[in-house]
């Protein structure tokens, strides 16, 4: 393991630490590096901003995206101080980074109160068996939109 990565990585868990101790959520803290500089970084803000997808990972992507003028990560390293819960995972996917390093596991997170288990077991439930009621309705609706899509000429492809 490089300095390098030591460092970022212990910038995000000093900033876990700094957003957990000034109340903004809860802790844990995230940045994004891109040739070797920070580009972003995010704290947990769960509870502060009253929005359930502030976490560290999201914030950071949000910021860095905005940072970057893109909506995709290439060339960027992501440095958590926590394993990604399974939205924060989807959204690292979807923010294409070319890496990711994390410090504590799933397994620390859920010692202390953050246990994503039960959304990784709904996952793998049908539709009708998960703990949200979950109708399709529309469909035929919905495909219209999907199939201007398809045709759309200056579509911008992700």
């Amino acid at each position: 393991m490089t300095q390098d990565h030591k460092y970022f990585m212990q910038h995000a868990i000093d900033i876990s630490r700094k957003g957990m101790e000034s109340n903004e959520g809860g802790p844990f803290g995230a940045v994004v590096v891109k040739n070797g500089k920070i580009i972003a970084e995010g704290n947990n803000r769960v509870t502060s901003s009253n929005d359930p997808t502030a976490h560290a990972e999201v914030v950071a992507i949000r910021n860095a995206c905005k940072a970057l003028n893109t909506f995709q990560l290439d060339g960027c390293i992501i440095y958590t101080s926590c394993e990604p819960c399974p939205m924060c995972l989807g959204a690292i996917y979807w923010a294409r980074p070319d890496k990711m390093f994390y410090a504590c596991t799933k397994e620390d997170a859920a010692r202390i109160g953050f246990d994503d288990d039960f959304i990784y077991k709904e996952l793998d439930l049908k539709i009708e068996d998960r703990s949200i009621e979950t109708k399709q309705m529309m469909n035929a609706e919905g495909n219209e939109v999907f199939k201007l899509w398809e045709t759309k000429k200056d579509k911008t492809e992700y």
